[in-house]
Order: structure tokens, then sequence, then C-alpha cells
């Protein structure tokens, strides 16, 4: 047998992989590869964007009067920290591997009245950066935040006042190899405090000596060469207009059995009171319950209506029968508003395929919790590509309704959903600038946005329905009739709006807790979602046919896409139940991006809901005799 030039050259390339993976027991992804660190070695500490779950606004760290390096660099980013309003910076904090350092100053900030304002307002909405704190069994969980300061009272006063985390204890773990001497970082943990004090015994401000410079001052309270770190504070620094504040830092090495490779566990860790195990379970149950409602339906009854309809001998006794086969000459009519159909039945398929893929590279382990930014990176990228399976899906689907129009089709698909969303972010990113965030994304970064939209997109999508369209056209089982079928009066439980909204009820149940879970369990909640929204649609579809109803097209995407009606109702009963946001623009935000999640849930699972009746229908109608 022959071996084409393009398989031998794959062939030799997999070979070539198989021998260096002999010689190398493992490699690396790009961008996560460990470094190596010898003793006294540098150690750049970088600061990121300050963030509060009151406001939703992001605001670079030098937005408010802390130490500033001498030149400050803005570390490269990727489209997903930009869109997160990441600003990855410089600091002044310096550090030699394997070397502790005590009580080192600095800088010494004077607080003028505008310094004071954007402190109390930051800490009044309790802005924060990283952090680990202690349970009270003394073992350790992480959080990803510390405040930037906290309110509290003096002893014998009602006045609450503004105290600032002025001193930072840094500790950096590593993992050290014995037989080379070198370090690979595995943690590093910060704790905050706000003291006035250096001497917590003696309780005695802070004084130095001569002029002030950062570099070379030293604290006549604070002796850096004591082997004391800071543990507690007892006289905190009060955020106050004239007085001055003296930032300061500690930092310990400490060696630690965790290997690089395992250095997320920690974070990733979740306990099993974090996990919702009951509603997991509960879930799973739900599933197996209607599974098994499915399957009876299919093996039960419709195995006897199919039998039934077999055995009917002439024509005159199928027309006294009732029932889904007497619609079989208008159940495959094109539906009102097609063109509209293909156009979301494209964009689910688009959704589809992007969250297919992303879940694939999660579990190969290219989406790296250390990649900051490459989650969303990846997901945008992968919307962008997936329009030409939204291109193909929409044309193709189109075709089958008859259209001639497909550039038409092809127009709508591409701007429909992406025009949409767009124009809500761009107005939000308008109010995020009006708000001076970090958050907001520079034009630069929305000028690459419109060119992946413009430049790949919109041109996939075209390529993608022009195959679709050339593609011959899906024959259904039955023929349809010229003349539509009278619609018999249907009971109250068979009404549009009431069963749309029943079918959404199921997928949305499966939301809430299970977003929150483990990444393992978040692969099988979007198994169970797809299972959950085709099985409730083909559920309500056999019912609507049996009831002589043949308008079964935009139900069946209605009837799971519902659920994202109850996802936003589920966010805004979680807006005025949970959170504590009180400023106009941050809740305008919170609804924005809520609305824009909603929509896409509507487009994703209204799809899937599609695709399942649109295949039972066929099967269905397939495995029955029709006499002409």
């Amino acid at each position: 047998m022959a071996i084409s030039p393009v398989a031998a050259t794959a062939l030799a390339i997999a070979l070539a992989a198989l021998c260096l993976a002999g010689l190398d027991a493992g490699f690396y992804l790009p961008g996560v590869a460990p470094n190596n660190f010898d003793k006294k070695d540098p150690l750049q500490v970088k600061v990121n964007k300050l963030t509060s779950i009151k406001t939703q606004l992001p605001y670079s760290y030098y937005s408010l009067p802390f130490c500033k390096p001498d030149t400050i660099v803005d570390s490269a980013q990727n489209l997903g920290e930009v869109l997160r309003g990441d600003r990855i910076e410089n600091s002044p904090y310096t550090f030699e591997m394997r070397e502790p350092q005590m009580r080192q100053i600095v800088c010494k900030i004077s607080v003028g009245e505008k310094e004071a304002k954007i402190l109390k307002e930051k800490i009044e909405d309790e802005y924060f950066v990283p952090i680990k704190r202690m349970d009270q069994e003394g073992a350790y969980f992480y959080q990803h935040v510390f405040h930037v300061g906290a309110k509290g009272q003096y002893a014998r006063s009602k006045d609450e006042k503004s105290f600032i985390h002025n001193h930072l204890s840094f500790t950096v773990k590593y993992h050290r190899d014995a037989q080379r001497d070198v370090s690979r970082i595995v943690a590093f943990e910060v704790k905050p405090y706000s003291y006035a004090a250096c001497d917590l015994l003696n309780n005695v401000k802070h004084e130095y000596e001569g002029q002030w410079n950062d570099k070379k001052t030293r604290l006549t309270t604070c002796d850096p060469h004591a082997k004391h770190i800071i543990t507690s504070s007892d006289s905190p620094q009060e955020v106050e207009v004239g007085k001055d504040i003296i930032f300061t830092y500690d930092v310990d090495f400490k060696e630690s059995d965790i290997k690089w490779a395992s250095r997320w566990d920690t974070y990733l860790l979740m306990t099993d009171d974090q996990i919702h195990w009951f509603s997991i379970v509960n879930s799973l149950m739900i599933i197996l319950f209607l599974s098994g409602m499915v399957a009876m339906i299919m093996l039960r009854t419709l195995y006897r209506d199919i039998s039934k309809y077999n055995q009917l001998g002439t024509q005159e006794e199928a027309q006294e029968e009732t029932g889904w086969k007497l619609v079989h000459g208008d159940v495959f009519r094109p539906p009102s508003n097609s063109d509209w159909l293909c156009v979301y039945v494209g964009t689910g398929v688009q959704f589809f395929g992007m969250l297919l893929v992303t879940m694939v590279f999660a579990v190969l382990g290219f989406l790296s919790p250390s990649n900051r930014g490459g989650l969303m990176t990846a997901m945008l990228l992968l919307w962008v590509f997936m329009g030409l399976l939204a291109g193909y899906s929409s044309s193709s689907l189109y075709k089958l309704f008859k259209g001639a129009e497909w550039k038409n089709i092809a127009l709508r698909t591409a701007f429909t959903f992406p025009g949409s969303v767009f124009a809500i972010f761009f107005f939000l990113n308008s109010l995020i600038w009006g708000q001076k965030s970090s958050g907001a994304v520079p034009f630069t970064t929305m000028f690459a946005l419109v060119l992946l939209w413009f430049g790949i997109s919109v041109p996939l999508v075209f390529v993608g329905s022009f195959l679709g369209f050339k593609k011959p056209a899906i024959e259904d089982p039955v023929k349809t009739n010229k003349i539509p079928r009278q619609i018999p009066e249907q009971a109250w439980y068979m009404n549009p709006i009431f069963s749309i909204l029943i079918g959404g009820i199921l997928p949305f149940a499966l939301y809430p807790d299970l977003h929150l879970a483990a990444p393992v369990l978040l692969h099988l909640w979007v198994l169970i979602l797809v299972i959950t929204c085709a099985e409730i649609s083909i559920v309500l579809c056999y019912f609507q046919l049996c009831s002589e109803d043949y308008l079964w097209w935009w139900r069946s995407y209605l009837t799971s896409g519902s659920s994202a009606i109850y996802l936003f109702l589920y966010a805004t009963f979680y807006f005025f139940t949970k959170l504590e946001i009180t400023k106009f623009v941050s809740a305008v935000l919170y609804f924005g991006y809520m609305l824009i999640a909603s929509y896409a849930f509507f487009a994703l699972t209204g799809t899937i809901g599609f695709y399942a009746c649109f295949l039972f229908t066929r099967l269905m109608y397939s495995s029955v005799k029709i006499e002409y």
C-alpha cells in the first residue's frame, strides 16, 4: 500500500515526537514552563487591579496613593486579561530568592485632602487585592483578596474611622531541588496589617532620623535587623488629612513539599460545604427520572402508535384515528419567520461548538489557571472561528425551508447576535470609561474585537453559508400538503406560552448550584444540560403533535430556550438578596452583563432543544407507512 507524501510527513513527525518523549518524561505547555531560581536571584513582584464586590468597577493599583516604582512598566497582556480589566504592573517591592527581609521601608506618603478622600472611598467600597486567611481551626484556606483597609472604631468612641493596611507580610514558599540547589516558587502569600507603631510592645509611633529618603532612611522605631515579623496590630494607621503614612513590608521564605506541578491545588481545592452535593445528586435524580420517562414514551407509547398506524387497512380507517399521524402532511411545513429561526439555530450551533472545544482544551490542560485570561481569550477566538459552523447550519436549515436568498441569511447570522452584544457592551464600556475605571476596554482593544468580527467571523459565516446552501437539501420523510390542516382547539395546558414556560424550568434548575462546583462537575453539568434540554423538548413536542398541533418548529426552540428567562430572573433575585451593590453604574453593569449571558444561554439551550425535536420528528414519521 502506497503512502502519500503528506501521510509520510505526518508519520515522520509523530515518530520524532515519540523519540523526543522518550528522552524527556514530560513536556510543558507554552507559557507555563517553570522558572528555576538560584539563591539571591531577584524576584519580580507585580501588582494587579483593585476590585470590589460592591461596585464591580476595577481600578488600577496605582490609581490609589500607594508607593510607586521609579518607572511604571505595564506587562504584556492577552486579550482576555484586557477584557477582564487586569492591569499588571511592576511594583517597588524587591525580593531576593531565599533571602528574608524584615521591616523594609517602601516609601512615605503625605496624605492631603485628595489622597484621604480617595482612600476613604475605596475602603468604604471594600476594594481588595490578593491575601491568604486562616479558618477557626488553624488550617489554611485561600482567598483571592486582602482589603485596602478597614473601617473601625477606637475604644470608648462611637466615631467610625478608616484605617489603611500599610504593612504587608509576604511569605514565599519554594520547592528546592537538592541536587542542583535551585528552587521553584510554589506559593505566594500576603498578610496585611495596619499599624502606626512599629514597636508593638511600647506602642511607639513611626520615627526616623534626618531627611526622608525612601532608599536610605532607617526608622528609629523599626529595627530592620531585628528578627521579628509583624504578627498583630494594636495601633492601626488611620487615614487622616495632614498625616504621613509609611509603607513597609516583611518577606520570608519557607521550603515546601509541594511540587511545582501541584502548586494550584491549594487554590482550586473546594471543601465539601462549598460543593453542593445534595443539589448535584438531586439534579442527577431529575435527569434519571426524565430519561426514564422519555424512554418509556419511546419504547411503549410510540411503538404502540407506530404498530397501530401500520396495521390500518384503508385510508378511511386512518381518517377515523386521531394522533400525531394525522398531521404528517403539515408537520414539516416551514414555520412563520423561518428566516429568523435559521439565524438563531446557527448562533446556537456556534455557541455549542465553542463550548465543546473549550471543554476539550480544558481537559487536555491547555487552559491552565496560571495563564491568566487564557480561558476568555480561547473562548473568544473559538467563537470567531465557529462562525463557519454557524453559517453552515443556518444555511442548511434555510434550504430545507425552500429559501433562496442564502446571502441574506448569512448576513443576519453574522450580525444579529454579535451586533446586539456589541451594542450592549459598547454602552456598558462607555459607563466604565466615565468612571475612569481600569475595566474600560481601550480603543485599540475595541478595534481588535471589531477586526476579529469583520475580518474573520463574518467571512467564515459566509463561507459556511455557501457550503451549507451548496449541499443538497435534506429530504423530508413525508410529503407536505399544499393546503394547511386546521388545528383543533387545544387544552389549556397545551397553550404555547404555558408549555414554553414550563419547559424552561428543568434546564434552569440545574444551573444555580452546579456552576459553582469543581471543574470536573462543570463538565458533568454541561452533559446534564444537553440531555435535559433535549428530553424536555422531545416530551412536550410529542404531546403537542398528539394534540394535532403541528406548529412545533419555534416551540421546540423556545421550550428549552425559555430557561434563559429564569436565569435572568434568578440573577435579579440574587442582586436584591445577596449583593451589596448600591451605585447606579454598578447595577447597570451587573444587569447588562447578565442580559448578555442570558441571551447567550437562550441561543445555546434553544438550539439543543430544536435539534432534538428535529431528529425526533424525522425518526418518528419515517417509521410509519403513509398512504397518499
